[in-house]
Protein backbone atom coordinates (compact mmCIF):
# COMPACT_ATOMS: atom_id res chain seq x y z
CA UNK A 1 0.00 0.00 0.00
CA UNK A 2 2.85 2.05 0.40
CA UNK A 3 4.27 1.86 -2.81
CA UNK A 4 1.28 2.21 -4.64
CA UNK A 5 0.85 5.89 -3.08
CA UNK A 6 4.58 6.79 -3.28
CA UNK A 7 3.96 5.65 -6.95
CA UNK A 8 0.83 7.63 -7.47
CA UNK A 9 2.25 10.54 -5.26
CA UNK A 10 5.39 10.63 -7.88
CA UNK A 11 3.17 10.10 -11.14
CA UNK A 12 0.76 13.24 -9.59
CA UNK A 13 4.20 15.25 -8.99
CA UNK A 14 5.48 14.21 -12.31
CA UNK A 15 2.40 14.93 -14.18
CA UNK A 16 2.21 18.96 -12.34
CA UNK A 17 5.71 19.11 -13.54
CA UNK A 18 5.31 18.61 -17.02
CA UNK A 19 2.11 20.99 -17.31
CA UNK A 20 3.91 23.60 -15.44
CA UNK A 21 6.76 23.40 -17.94
CA UNK A 22 4.76 24.46 -20.38
CA UNK A 23 2.72 26.98 -18.69
CA UNK A 24 3.44 30.78 -19.84
CA UNK A 25 3.52 34.07 -18.20
CA UNK A 26 3.54 37.55 -20.38
CA UNK A 27 2.97 40.86 -19.79
CA UNK A 28 2.49 43.98 -22.64
CA UNK A 29 3.44 47.12 -22.69
CA UNK A 30 1.96 50.41 -24.89
CA UNK A 31 4.44 52.65 -26.17
CA UNK A 32 4.49 56.22 -28.22
CA UNK A 33 6.86 56.86 -31.18
CA UNK A 34 6.90 59.85 -32.92
CA UNK A 35 10.09 61.81 -35.12
CA UNK A 36 10.73 64.91 -34.61
CA UNK A 37 11.55 67.73 -37.21
CA UNK A 38 14.88 67.65 -37.43
CA UNK A 39 17.38 70.55 -39.05
CA UNK A 40 21.16 69.76 -38.59
CA UNK A 41 23.87 71.74 -40.80
CA UNK A 42 27.84 71.67 -39.97
CA UNK A 43 30.91 72.56 -41.64
CA UNK A 44 34.13 70.63 -41.97
CA UNK A 45 36.07 74.37 -40.08
CA UNK A 46 37.24 77.35 -41.60
CA UNK A 47 38.44 78.76 -44.53
CA UNK A 48 41.86 79.82 -45.16
CA UNK A 49 42.88 83.66 -45.12
CA UNK A 50 41.34 85.32 -48.56
CA UNK A 51 44.69 87.96 -49.06
CA UNK A 52 43.83 89.88 -52.59
CA UNK A 53 47.98 90.78 -53.16
CA UNK A 54 48.06 91.30 -57.00
CA UNK A 55 45.88 92.98 -59.95
CA UNK A 56 46.61 93.56 -63.35
CA UNK A 57 47.91 97.55 -65.05
CA UNK A 58 45.75 99.47 -65.80
CA UNK A 59 42.63 97.28 -64.42
CA UNK A 60 40.53 98.28 -61.11
CA UNK A 61 39.64 95.19 -60.10
CA UNK A 62 42.42 93.50 -58.19
CA UNK A 63 42.80 89.61 -58.78
CA UNK A 64 40.23 87.92 -56.63
CA UNK A 65 41.37 84.67 -54.73
CA UNK A 66 39.33 81.66 -53.85
CA UNK A 67 38.88 78.95 -51.22
CA UNK A 68 37.82 75.86 -51.82
CA UNK A 69 39.10 73.93 -48.16
CA UNK A 70 36.15 73.77 -46.73
CA UNK A 71 32.58 71.63 -46.83
CA UNK A 72 29.22 71.19 -45.28
CA UNK A 73 26.57 68.33 -44.63
CA UNK A 74 23.16 68.56 -43.62
CA UNK A 75 20.54 66.11 -42.35
CA UNK A 76 16.65 66.65 -42.99
CA UNK A 77 13.43 65.32 -42.94
CA UNK A 78 10.83 68.15 -43.27
CA UNK A 79 10.28 68.12 -46.63
CA UNK A 80 11.48 69.80 -50.17
CA UNK A 81 10.71 73.37 -49.33
CA UNK A 82 13.78 73.51 -46.91
CA UNK A 83 16.62 76.04 -48.53
CA UNK A 84 20.44 77.04 -47.00
CA UNK A 85 20.76 81.04 -46.92
CA UNK A 86 24.17 82.58 -46.00
CA UNK A 87 24.87 86.01 -44.29
CA UNK A 88 27.41 88.10 -42.67
CA UNK A 89 27.50 89.18 -39.25
CA UNK A 90 28.32 92.61 -40.92
CA UNK A 91 28.56 94.24 -44.04
CA UNK A 92 31.66 94.80 -46.30
CA UNK A 93 32.67 98.17 -47.19
CA UNK A 94 31.65 99.59 -50.55
CA UNK A 95 34.31 97.83 -53.17
CA UNK A 96 35.19 94.84 -51.62
CA UNK A 97 33.36 91.48 -52.44
CA UNK A 98 32.83 88.50 -50.49
CA UNK A 99 30.82 85.10 -52.92
CA UNK A 100 29.83 82.11 -51.71
CA UNK A 101 28.84 78.98 -53.55
CA UNK A 102 27.56 75.60 -52.02
CA UNK A 103 27.16 72.14 -53.65
CA UNK A 104 24.47 70.18 -53.62
CA UNK A 105 23.37 66.99 -54.07
CA UNK A 106 19.88 67.06 -52.91
CA UNK A 107 18.89 70.85 -53.29
CA UNK A 108 19.32 73.73 -56.14
CA UNK A 109 22.51 75.43 -55.70
CA UNK A 110 21.87 78.79 -56.53
CA UNK A 111 25.60 78.72 -57.98
CA UNK A 112 28.52 81.68 -57.11
CA UNK A 113 25.86 84.03 -54.46
CA UNK A 114 27.12 87.52 -53.33
CA UNK A 115 26.73 87.92 -49.96
CA UNK A 116 29.08 91.48 -49.33
CA UNK A 117 25.55 92.82 -48.19
CA UNK A 118 23.98 90.07 -46.56
CA UNK A 119 23.19 90.40 -42.62
CA UNK A 120 21.01 87.99 -40.67
CA UNK A 121 18.15 90.01 -41.85
CA UNK A 122 18.90 89.68 -45.13
CA UNK A 123 19.99 86.63 -45.88
CA UNK A 124 20.26 84.99 -49.30
CA UNK A 125 19.69 81.77 -50.35
CA UNK A 126 22.49 79.62 -51.47
CA UNK A 127 20.29 76.24 -51.98
CA UNK A 128 16.81 75.32 -52.60
CA UNK A 129 14.63 72.81 -52.86
CA UNK A 130 16.39 70.58 -50.78
CA UNK A 131 14.93 66.77 -50.16
CA UNK A 132 14.37 65.28 -47.11
CA UNK A 133 17.35 63.06 -46.38
CA UNK A 134 21.00 63.84 -45.97
CA UNK A 135 23.67 65.25 -48.26
CA UNK A 136 27.55 64.82 -46.48
CA UNK A 137 30.80 66.70 -47.60
CA UNK A 138 29.81 68.99 -49.73
CA UNK A 139 31.99 72.06 -51.29
CA UNK A 140 32.06 75.47 -49.96
CA UNK A 141 33.81 77.81 -52.01
CA UNK A 142 34.68 81.02 -50.94
CA UNK A 143 35.70 84.33 -53.38
CA UNK A 144 36.72 87.42 -52.12
CA UNK A 145 37.64 90.24 -54.85
CA UNK A 146 38.11 93.76 -54.37
CA UNK A 147 38.56 96.83 -56.34
CA UNK A 148 41.86 99.03 -56.56
CA UNK A 149 40.17 102.36 -55.59
CA UNK A 150 38.11 100.77 -52.76
CA UNK A 151 41.83 101.17 -50.72
CA UNK A 152 43.31 98.65 -48.38
CA UNK A 153 41.81 96.57 -46.31
CA UNK A 154 43.70 95.68 -42.94
CA UNK A 155 42.81 91.95 -41.81
CA UNK A 156 39.25 91.31 -40.75
CA UNK A 157 37.46 88.80 -39.71
CA UNK A 158 33.85 88.08 -40.49
CA UNK A 159 31.81 85.52 -39.46
CA UNK A 160 29.36 83.56 -42.70
CA UNK A 161 26.18 81.88 -40.72
CA UNK A 162 24.73 78.94 -43.14
CA UNK A 163 21.00 78.21 -42.09
CA UNK A 164 19.26 75.82 -42.56
CA UNK A 165 15.48 76.28 -42.57
CA UNK A 166 12.16 76.24 -44.23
Amino acid sequence: MKKSIVITAIVALSAFAFQASFAQASATQNLTLAVNTIYKIATSGNPGALTISTGTAGTDALTAVSDASTTYSITQNFGSTVKITANLDAVLPAGYMLQVNLASAKGTSAGTVDISNATSASAVSVVTAIAMGADAAKAITYTFSANASAGTLTSTAKVVTLTLTN
